[in-house]
């Protein structure tokens, strides 16, 4: 029996995971999945009340009792430092070792594309985003602050496992997937010292892949590049900082970040799935909030847990009420945020 920990978290988070916990369980349901859904209150209103954003004992439950993680938002304005968020999201990625950032970027309605011309299959990639290392490990310090001579540092880490794993595993999504491409990006004739190792591990690894045809872009030329021909690429595999930009930049290609569905993975691990939306408190409440993300990452969990099919049903269901603009205002119809769900489960029903 799967088990998937649910952390609505903050803003609009419990509203999208709604919807997501609903087309979960409608298939759950009709599937005989015999899914087991533990929801847990982490997030802004007990970090207020307590002080507390997630201790060592429920991060370690995580990664130990549960197959799946299934998150919603984090962030609030009560908490200006945003510190609850960067311990349990952060926490998450960086104490259960989830290395693998997948991002998908995939058109489902051309109507949704800000490029002229482009169909569902010139734009069809994922992103695999170095997920634990990279500017993100807070590595640096502050000197003098607030004096004309302040000095701050911030340490980029790269190893050889965190380098060499990242891009094995791109080379084996293409590989198990019959993808052709797997393009590396970093900035190394800028950063020598610390992207030197991702052009050696690269040409190593291609090596053992002789089917798939492995090429380099710098970052700046990539972000050209997705603008220019996202046809060209099927894998993109890069370092922390900038997979967290070019993803974005993805996800506004695919049709904007509502969008956006995302995977915190480790092989044999538990996951973590999420929307890669913010909590949006300024939208709560209003039934307004695009809950497909999340819907899609949700499809994304099922795919991990052994169901890749009900993950192309969901992705189908979507790609139909987008066509029949059953969607919430943010994409041009008049859902609400529910009946978006609505919507979905009677399409997974036909």
């Amino acid at each position: 029996m799967p088990r998937i920990a649910v952390i609505p978290g903050d803003g609009i988070g419990r509203e999208v995971l709604d919807e997501g916990l609903k087309v979960l369980r409608h298939l759950d349901n009709k599937e005989k999945l015999a899914l087991d859904f533990d929801l847990l209150g982490y997030g802004a209103e007990r970090f207020l009340a307590e002080g507390v954003a997630i201790t060592d004992e429920e991060m370690a439950s995580l990664g130990a009792d549960y197959d799946a993680i299934y998150l919603g938002a984090l962030g609030d304005p009560r908490v200006p430092s945003n510190e609850h968020a960067g311990k349990i999201l952060l926490g998450m990625r960086f104490q259960l070792d989830l290395y693998i950032n997948l991002r998908p970027v995939k058109l489902l309605d051309s109507r949704y594309c800000p490029l002229k011309d482009k169909d569902p299959e010139d734009l069809r990639f994922v992103v695999f985003r170095e997920n634990t290392e990279g500017l993100y490990t807070g590595i640096g310090g502050q000197f003098k602050v607030g004096t004309p001579d302040e000095v701050s540092i911030q340490a980029e880490l790269n190893t050889r496992k965190g380098v060499e794993r990242i891009i094995r595993a791109a080379f084996e999504h293409a590989r198990t997937h019959d993808l052709k491409r797997v393009c590396m990006s970093d900035k190394s004739n800028a950063m020598r010292h610390g992207h030197d190792i991702w052009q050696r591990v690269f040409k190593e690894i291609a090596q053992e892949y002789a089917e798939v045809e492995s090429s380099h872009l710098y970052v700046d030329v990539l972000t050209m590049e997705m603008v220019r021909a996202p046809e060209q690429f099927d894998v993109i595999v890069t370092n922390n900082l900038f997979g967290d930009i070019v993803t974005d930049l993805g996800a506004q290609l695919q049709g904007g970040i509502g969008l956006a569905s995302s995977g915190n993975l480790n092989p044999g691990k538990a996951a973590m799935f999420e929307p890669v939306h913010g909590s949006a408190p300024n939208l709560v409440g209003k039934g307004v909030a695009n809950p497909l993300a999340a819907i899609l990452s949700a499809g994304m969990m099922l795919s991990w847990l052994g169901r890749p099919d009900l993950e192309a049903r969901i992705e189908d269901a979507v790609s139909s009420c987008l066509k029949d603009d059953l969607v919430t205002p943010e994409l041009g119809g008049e859902l609400s945020t529910a009946a978006v769900g609505d919507a979905l489960v009677e399409h997974l029903e036909k």
